[in-house]
């Protein structure tokens, strides 16, 4: 099986991505852009452990001081900086039910991007929430040093749901409001301020022929990022359901999608479009206004998709999951562009929009020394302008000359 396939289109724009896998690898994967080029494996951080597997991970995509915040399965939340891999914090979260045991776990993560009440600059605030529905606003406080990683922390705990299993959450753009769902739990949405729930989602009526599909979230996410009462969820029984809080509490629109649970949702910065995979390796695109099938994306996944990301800026879209490949995908043409093997099962992938930025920064040093140079060679560039200006010029007068005299003797000899 060959590590890296391509196929023939105009190769990836510069991109810089971190996949996440279940031995606990944070592997770092770039395109320079270059024409027909793949991306490959530049950066591998961590060692091989199982207990260190990555459940959830969120990124704050800044061009200064990014961070990186990675849940694992023995229940530490590292923050650490996605340029370098160090570690700037790692702490535990605190639970009587121990959430790094496998009937408890970690199941969502986010990274605040915005500043919240007791945050300072060398500070992050997260949220976590395990499978039995327990929440946890954590305040960190990073360390100054790289040798010292365990920060101090302070932790606010709430519970979501009273009774089934939370499988899915989502923080909406303006970190407000978050919402969880799960196997035998409603879709909730809770104010963050508040730590209090706002609205509760009602279980779809019975179809036609009296059947009710019992309740299993899979996968959920915002659909707009300034609007958190719209929002998209995928379920178990292969259903993609579009809830408008401002409306109803059942889903404003419902269709199926092929016939294997949803696995990952992802939303376009349209508002409007979403991608959808599911448990065998299908990925396709809606147009989430009417349910109607924008298309499908070219060249089957061998493995159920557990993540899809969309970048921010480039028309591309990722995905990965338990076939160990990382695709990129083209959203216009739906064509893939390329993808790279990476050996594990993978459970997530973010893109780092930024990298190009920040390897574009010149020191001042060095642009001084530059811009001078570039001087110096365009001056002695106009010297030698003006030598050979005058040297053409000298010639030509020269030749003139000649010409008069010669016309001259001429007319002499002709009299």
């Amino acid at each position: 099986m060959p590590r890296t396939t391509t196929v023939e289109s105009s190769g990836c724009p510069p991109l810089r991505a971190l996949t996440f896998d279940i031995l606990g690898l944070i592997k770092v994967v770039e395109a320079k852009g270059e024409q027909k080029e793949a991306p490959k494996v530049v950066e591998t951080w961590g060692e091989p452990d199982a207990s260190r597997c990555v459940l959830a991970a969120s990124l704050v995509d800044r061009e200064f001081d990014p961070l990186l915040g990675v849940a694992r399965k023995s229940g530490k939340i590292e923050v650490l900086s996605p340029v370098n891999g160090d570690v700037r914090a790692s702490i535990s979260i605190e639970s009587q039910n121990h959430p790094g045991s496998a009937d408890n776990s970690i199941v969502g993560l986010h990274l605040f991007k915005g500043e919240r009440l007791g945050s300072s600059s060398r500070s992050c605030n997260l949220l976590t929430c395990t499978s039995k529905g327990q929440a946890n606003m954590t305040y960190v406080k990073m360390s100054k040093s790289l040798e010292d990683s365990g920060g101090e922390s302070t932790q606010t705990t709430w519970n979501v749901c009273g009774s089934g299993s939370i499988l899915c959450s989502k923080v909406d753009g303006d970190e407000s409001y978050a919402l969880f769902g799960g196997k035998g739990v409603e879709v909730n949405i809770w104010d963050l301020n508040q730590c209090a729930k706002v609205w509760s989602a009602k279980s779809p009526a019975k179809n036609s022929l009296g059947i009710f599909t019992p309740t299993w979230f899979t996968s959920a996410t915002f659909l707009c990022k300034d609007d958190h009462r719209k929002f998209v969820a995928g379920t178990n029984s292969h259903q993609v359901r579009l809830y408008d809080i401002s409306a109803q509490r059942r889903p404003v629109v419902s269709f199926d999608f092929r016939e294997t649970p949803i696995k990952a949702v992802a939303e376009d910065v349209d508002g409007h479009t979403i991608y959808i995979g599911n448990g065998s390796g299908d990925l396709a695109s809606f147009d989430i206004r009417t349910g109607k099938l924008l298309g499908s994306f070219l060249g089957k996944c061998s493995g159920s998709i557990r993540s899809i990301v969309k970048h921010p800026e480039l028309p591309i879209i990722a995905s990965c999951g338990l076939d160990s490949y990382l695709r990129i995908w083209d959203v216009k043409s739906r064509q893939l562009l390329s993808a790279v093997f990476l050996k594990q099962h993978l459970n997530s992938v973010v893109f780092d929009s930024k990298f190009s930025t920040r390897e574009a920064q010149v020191p001042p040093q060095q642009q001084d020394t530059d811009e001078t140079l570039q001087t110096e060679e365009e001056e002695e560039k106009t010297v030698k302008r003006k030598k050979a200006s005058k040297e053409h010029s000298g010639s030509k007068k020269l030749k003139t000359k000649k010409k008069s005299k010669r016309s001259k003797g001429d007319s002499n000899d002709i009299a």
